[in-house]
């Protein structure tokens, strides 16, 4: 009987290994393309005079409500400038981050055929931290400020759960957040259960657009947090369990296991062992369970509600 399990085991991997190969052969066969503008190289090496010939490139990027003196004075000024420095040499170009966008792109037009590559546009939004990559259809936004190296001594006031992430490593991650956003149906239900479940579609779009990127990559945590998430699933699904939480709609609950932060809010001694966003880390691994144990298309899983999600899945935490 061992011996036919194991059979069994070998020949499901085997099988998935070759439907993955088989997907992997046909993603990389999808023609894209990779467009950098660098408004930032454009928009701080522009002098009085020439800075309306910018303005003319990118109107989008000047609201008419602010004057032209604004802008300019913008070019000089010395934390600006200073962001834009650390930028040039961290980003002096992007051949090297070209191939690893291509091959995202390449994943979003095989499961989305009607997508089209965004051309990407490079600025310096000040540290705004909460809009690093926006995606607006043919356009793509990236603040290369926020990707300077957690390390950069620009990040000294950020807390650490933020600041970890400003790594041009997280770059292609946070591209991909933007597109599946695009891609998402969200629910109207405010059940946590619900909300969690949201949050583990949204991860499995990045999960779909990028095979090869860690999970705690794309969930923003370092190795030391993914291995708590691990550790400890079981005992986090049994406190949402023990304390009722799945069909609750306090909204207090997206705060404490949902948002980002420093740790999740158990209100035990554990919270600051906890990495933040556990709620999200469930939410995924129970989609993941319905991905494995139903035939279903990406497309499928959007347009399937939370509760079938839950109920088809037969998610049980690993120990």
């Amino acid at each position: 009987m061992n011996r036919y399990f194991i059979l069994l085991i070998i020949l499901f991997s085997f099988a998935s290994c070759k439907k993955e190969n088989k997907t992997e052969e046909l993603v990389s066969k999808l023609k894209v393309k990779v467009l950098v503008d660098r408004f930032d190289t454009k928009y701080y090496n522009a002098t009085p005079e020439t800075f309306f010939k910018v303005k003319q490139e990118y109107p989008y990027l000047f609201p008419s409500q602010t004057p032209d003196s604004v802008w300019i004075n913008k070019i000089n000024d010395s934390i600006e400038r200073t962001l834009f420095e650390e930028a040039q040499k961290v980003f002096p170009n992007f051949e090297k981050e070209k191939p690893q966008i291509a091959n995202l792109f390449q994943h979003v037009k095989y499961y989305h055929p009607s997508f089209k590559s965004p051309k990407i546009i490079t600025l310096i939004t000040n540290l705004d931290y909460q809009n690093r990559v926006i995606y607006a259809d043919s356009l793509l936004f990236v603040s290369l400020d926020l990707y300077l190296g957690k390390n950069n001594t620009v990040y000294q006031d950020f807390p650490e759960y933020l600041s970890q992430n400003f790594d041009k490593s997280q770059l292609v991650v946070d591209m991909a957040k933007a597109i599946s956003e695009h891609y998402f149906i969200p629910s109207r239900s405010r059940q946590f259960l619900h909300t969690i479940i949201d949050e583990g579609k949204k991860m499995y779009l990045i999960d779909s657009y990028l095979p090869a990127i860690t999970d705690a990559q794309k969930m923003g945590w370092n190795n030391t947090k993914l291995a708590w998430a691990q550790a400890n699933e079981v005992e986090v699904w049994k406190y949402f369990i023990e304390n009722k939480l799945l069909y609750s709609t306090n909204v207090k609950l997206y705060t404490r296991f949902v948002a980002n932060a420093p740790f999740s809010k158990f209100y035990m001694d554990l919270d600051k062992e906890s990495p933040g966003k556990i709620g999200v880390w469930v939410g995924w691994q129970i989609v993941r369970a319905y991905m494995k144990n139903n035939h279903v298309t990406l497309q499928q899983l959007l347009q399937t509600n939370a509760d079938d999600i839950f109920l088809k899945s037969k998610y049980k935490p690993r120990k």
